[in-house]
C-alpha cells in the first residue's frame, strides 16, 4: 500500500529533484525549446509544495488536486496545462482515498496518461512526455497483472520510462515548440520527457525507502 504520507514525501522529493536539475532541464530546453522548462517547473513546484501544509491531513485525491491547480496557475507554456492535467486526472482516479493499492496506483498513472494524451494530442513517437509516460504505465500494468508488489512494479515502470526517454533523442519532434525545428530537433533529449522521468523516479525512491 502507498500511504498518504508517502504521496506527500514523493511530491517533496520531486520538487527537490526539479530544483537540483533546473539548469539541466533548461539546458535541454535551450536546444529545442524556449530555454525555460527548468525555471518554470521549479517555480511551479515550489509553489505547489508551499500549498501542501494546507492539505496535509486531506485524502490523496485532494492533495493531488491542489498540486494540479497550483501548477496550472503558475507554470507557463505547455508544461503547466500538461502537468496540471496529469495531476488533476490522477486526483480524480484516487478521490477520497488515504492509501493506495497496486491497482489504485495503476489507475492513478493511467488516468494521468489519458489526461495528457487528450490535452496535448501527442502520440508515441512525437518526442514528448508521452514517450516516457506510456511505456512506464504499460510496464506497471504488466507487473501488477503478474501480481508483483508495488515497489517491483514501479521499478519496472521507471526502467521502461528511462528507455523511453533515451529513445526521444533520435526522434524528430512533432509537437510543441520543438516541432518548429524539424530535423534539427533530432539528436536532443526531450526536456518534458526528462522532467516526467524525474517524477516517476522520485516516486520509486520514496517507495524503495519505505521497504529498506
Amino acid at each position: 500500500m502507498v500511504s498518504q504520507a508517502q504521496i506527500l514525501q514523493w511530491l517533496q522529493a520531486y520538487a527537490t529533484e526539479i530544483e537540483e536539475n533546473k539548469a539541466y532541464l533548461t539546458e535541454l530546453d535551450a536546444a529545442i525549446g524556449d530555454a525555460d522548462h527548468g525555471i518554470n517547473m521549479d517555480r511551479g513546484f515550489k509553489k505547489a509544495i508551499a500549498q501542501l501544509p494546507t492539505v496535509a491531513d486531506k485524502d490523496i485525491g485532494s492533495i493531488l488536486k491542489t498540486v494540479s491547480m497550483t501548477l496550472i496557475s503558475s507554470i507557463g507554456g505547455a508544461s503547466g496545462p500538461l502537468y496540471g492535467t496529469w495531476f488533476l486526472r490522477a486526483s480524480t482516479a484516487v478521490a477520497l482515498k488515504h492509501e493506495l493499492t497496486e491497482k489504485d496506483l495503476l489507475e492513478l498513472l493511467q488516468a494521468g496518461l489519458d489526461g495528457v494524451l487528450q490535452r496535448g494530442k501527442a502520440q508515441l513517437g512525437d518526442k514528448t512526455m508521452v514517450d516516457v509516460l506510456s511505456p512506464a504505465v504499460a510496464a506497471f500494468r504488466q507487473a501488477v497483472g503478474e501480481n508483483q508488489a508495488t515497489v517491483e512494479a514501479m521499478q519496472q515502470a521507471v526502467a521502461a520510462a528511462q528507455r523511453g526517454l533515451e529513445e526521444t533523442i533520435p526522434m524528430q519532434a512533432k509537437k510543441g515548440r520543438a516541432s518548429y525545428l524539424g530535423e534539427r530537433s533530432i539528436g536532443h533529449q526531450d526536456p518534458g520527457g526528462t522532467s516526467t522521468y524525474f517524477m516517476l523516479k522520485s516516486l520509486l525512491a520514496i517507495l524503495e525507502s519505505s521497504v529498506e
